[in-house]
C-alpha cells in the first residue's frame, strides 16, 4: 500500500475525542472529516451536523429523513470510517443498523472507536470472573449505586435488539481502537487480539498549556466538573460529598469549586483555575476530563490504578491521585492533599509529563494510523489470495 494520504471520516464523539484525533491526522498529512452531534452543550466542533433537531420520535424521524436526504452521501468515499461505539447516531438500533451497513457498503474499510459503554462493555462488567474487579455497574462483586438507582439499566443495554446490533457491528468491522485499559479489555470478548488496538485518549497538548502552581497554595481548590445526569454514573456524587467533608474539616485550607452542564471551550478555561481536579471514581484509566486536567500541570483524583500502568508499560510516572471505589478512601487522599500541600507542584509537572509521553494527540493518531493500515494491508492482501 502506497503512502499516499487518507480519507477518513469519523460518525459519532464523545468529549471530542474524534474531533481531537482528527486533528492530529490532518496534522499528519491525512483529510479527515468529523460527523457528530457535538455532545448537545459541549458544542464540540464537528464538519457534519449529526444533532436530532426535535424531541422524540420527530427528531429521530428528521435526523433519518436527512441522512436519507444527502447526508449518507456525504460520508460515502472514504479510506478508513471510524464509529464511536454504538451511539454513533441517535437512532433506534434498527435504523443504526442500517446507517453502519450503508457505511460499510460505500466506503473502504469500517472500524470502531471503543469510547464509550456498549453491550460487550456491559457483559464484562457484570462478568464475576472479569479482570475488570469494580466499575460503573459493580463494585466487588456488589450492585454499585448507579445500578441500585437504575436496576433495569444492564437490561435496556442488553435487550434482543442492542444485543444484535452489538453482534453485527462487531462481526463486520475491520477493527478497533481502544480509548481505555478497560475498553480494550471488553473488546476482547469479540474481537480476536489483530483486530484490536490501544490507541489512547488524544490531548492538544499545544492547546492545553501548563498552569505554574505554587509551591505552598494558602488554600488548596478542589474541582468538580460534572453532568446533572451522570452523577451516580461517575460517583461523581460519592467525590462531592468526600470533598465537602474534607473542607469542612480544613475551611482555612480548602475549598470546592463546582461547575455544572459548561460548553468544552469554557469548562476549559475554567479548569485552569483548580489545583486539584475530582475526575471519577469506578475507572482504572484517566479519562479525557483527567488528562486534560493534567496537560494543564493540576493533579487528578482518578483512575491510576497498577493494573492501568503496566498496561501501557509505564514504570516511572504515576501522577494519578489514584482511590478506590469508596468514600473513605477519597476522604483519605484529599486529606493527604491539603495535609502536605508541597506536593501539589511536583505531582502537577509529573502529569503534564504524562500526558505528553503517552497521549499527545499526534501521538495517538500515529498508533491509530499505524493499525489502520495494517489492517487495510491485511484486508487487501486477503482480498488478493
Amino acid at each position: 500500500m502506497t503512502d499516499r494520504p487518507l480519507k477518513i471520516l469519523f460518525v459519532g464523539d464523545a468529549s471530542s475525542y474524534h474531533r481531537t484525533l482528527a486533528r492530529g491526522l490532518e496534522e499528519l498529512g491525512h483529510q479527515t472529516v468529523v460527523a457528530s452531534n457535538g455532545g448537545y452543550w459541549l458544542n464540540t466542533g464537528r464538519d457534519i451536523d449529526l444533532r436530532r433537531r426535535f424531541g422524540g420520535k420527530l427528531g429521530g424521524l428528521d435526523l433519518w429523513m436527512r441522512l436519507r436526504a444527502g447526508l449518507l452521501r456525504r460520508m460515502s468515499g472514504f479510506d478508513v470510517v471510524s464509529i464511536a461505539t454504538q451511539s454513533f447516531i441517535e437512532l433506534r438500533p434498527g435504523r443504526k443498523r442500517s446507517v453502519f451497513d450503508r457505511l460499510k457498503a460505500s466506503n473502504r474499510s469500517i472500524f470502531y472507536t471503543a469510547l464509550g459503554t456498549d453491550p460487550t462493555y456491559v457483559e464484562e462488567c457484570l462478568d464475576p470472573i472479569s479482570p475488570l474487579r469494580y466499575n460503573e455497574f459493580k463494585i466487588f462483586g456488589e450492585d454499585s449505586p448507579y445500578l441500585r438507582a437504575n436496576p433495569h439499566i444492564c437490561d435496556d443495554w442488553l435487550a434482543d435488539d442492542m444485543l444484535q446490533l452489538d453482534r453485527h457491528v462487531y462481526s463486520s468491522v475491520d477493527g478497533a481502537i481502544s480509548a481505555l485499559y478497560e475498553y480494550d479489555v471488553a473488546l476482547r470478548r469479540s474481537l480476536s487480539p489483530d483486530k484490536i488496538a490501544y490507541a489512547g485518549i488524544p490531548i492538544d497538548t499545544d492547546a492545553l498549556q501548563p498552569v505554574e502552581l505554587p509551591d505552598r497554595p494558602d488554600k488548596i481548590r478542589f474541582f468538580l466538573g460534572r453532568y446533572r445526569s451522570r452523577l451516580l454514573l461517575k460517583g461523581t456524587d460519592v467525590m462531592e460529598a468526600a470533598a465537602r467533608a474534607v473542607v469542612e474539616r480544613y475551611p482555612d485550607r480548602a475549598e470546592l469549586v463546582i461547575v455544572e452542564n459548561r460548553p468544552y471551550d469554557e469548562y476549559l478555561e475554567l479548569l485552569k483555575s483548580a489545583h486539584v481536579v475530582l475526575d471519577q471514581l469506578y475507572s482504572y484509566t484517566p479519562a479525557t476530563n483527567a488528562l486534560q486536567a493534567m496537560a494543564y500541570g493540576l493533579n487528578t483524583v482518578s483512575g491510576g490504578a497498577p493494573e492501568f500502568y503496566d498496561f501501557i508499560g509505564e514504570k516511572e510516572l504515576h501522577p494519578v491521585l489514584h482511590v478506590e471505589p469508596d468514600y473513605e478512601s477519597v476522604v483519605r487522599v484529599l486529606e493527604d492533599v491539603v495535609l502536605n500541600p508541597a506536593g501539589l507542584r511536583p505531582r502537577g509537572l509529573q502529569s503534564r509529563e504524562f500526558v505528553v509521553r503517552h497521549n499527545d494527540y499526534r501521538l495517538v493518531a500515529r498508533r491509530a494510523l499505524e493499525f489502520w493500515k495494517n489492517r487495510l494491508e491485511s484486508k487487501q492482501s486477503n482480498l488478493q489470495a
